[in-house]
């Protein structure tokens, strides 16, 4: 993915609006910004689908311990580098390509007292600012679907890893059945969507000499976590004052609709891969 590419996707992500409108949601929510726990932002930093409940689902598996070091590639608004530091204990590091998003995690971070175990980088998944083996684990959730060159994502993934780290990914994929439709959340048109088919993701992962140790289709949480979604904005009931809604506009509704009619239609499917590093 070039330099133009990456800014359209900042820019799909972050606006110059956006930490007001957080934050006049924490108010309206009743949070107190001086007693601020971690799980109070899972409505909006767990970007991604089932959110909290699937984080600790999936790294619960991943056997993590207090002397581990992780990266998460792709890290949004940090909510699962939180977790990371305040579930399991251990450094967490999150790298995005969203200058909002980074400024936003870092505040997060501070204000829930985990800035000495996490901290934040802007950058891209295709250069990674950090040097040979600096990690034990990576993680990547919901940010390949943004990434034309993903050999290379998983190539750089491969270098900042120690011998055995595990590589997560948990994103959507490209279905056995043609054609998308947008707006979805990622992407509100075909220019900043790149999806890749669970074949494509074996040949890449070992390519870049992962071994894949666990391969699992997630699709029926898209159907589940989607259909609630809209069934909830088809009611005309006010949505919480925190939530995705914050992230994802006017056009949310829609961009949830779609994702149903996707994954039905077998055009997208939800994909988790555990990889080592041989």
């Amino acid at each position: 993915m070039g330099q133009v590419n990456e800014r359209a996707v900042a820019e799909h992500y972050g606006n110059d609006h956006l930490r007001t409108r957080i934050f006049e949601a924490i108010s309206q929510a009743g949070l107190d910004l001086l007693n601020l726990e971690p799980v109070d932002l899972a409505p909006i930093d767990e970007f991604h689908m089932g959110g909290r409940a699937a984080t600790a689902e999936i790294i619960s598996s991943m056997g993590l311990s207090l002397n581990d070091r992780v990266l998460d590639i792709g890290c949004g608004l940090g909510g699962l580098v939180r977790y990371l530091a305040g579930e399991i204990g251990c450094r967490a590091t999150g790298l995005d390509l969203t200058p909002e998003y980074v400024a936003l995690s870092r505040e997060f971070t501070a204000l829930t007292a985990l800035s000495d175990k996490a901290d934040f980088v802007l950058g891209s998944a295709l250069a990674l600012p950090f040097e040979d083996e600096a990690f034990s684990a990576a993680v990547t959730f919901h940010a390949g679907m943004n990434i034309a060159d993903k050999a290379t994502k998983y190539r750089e993934a491969f270098r900042i890893l120690r011998p055995g780290g595990k590589l997560v990914i948990y994103d959507v994929l490209k279905g056995p059945e043609p054609g998308l439709r947008f707006p979805v959340p990622w992407a509100d048109t075909p220019d900043t969507s790149h999806l890749a088919d669970a074949d494509e993701m074996r040949r890449m992962l070992a390519s870049a000499d992962f071994t894949i140790l666990v391969e699992q289709d997630r699709t029926p949480l898209v159907l589940k976590h989607h259909r609630a979604r809209v069934a909830e904005m088809s009611a005309g009931t006010p949505p919480p004052s925190l939530g995705l809604h914050l992230l994802q506009g006017s056009t949310a509704k829609a961009k949830s609709e779609n994702m149903i009619a996707m994954a039905e239609a077998g055009q997208i499917q939800l994909g988790l891969f555990v990889a080592r590093k041989s």
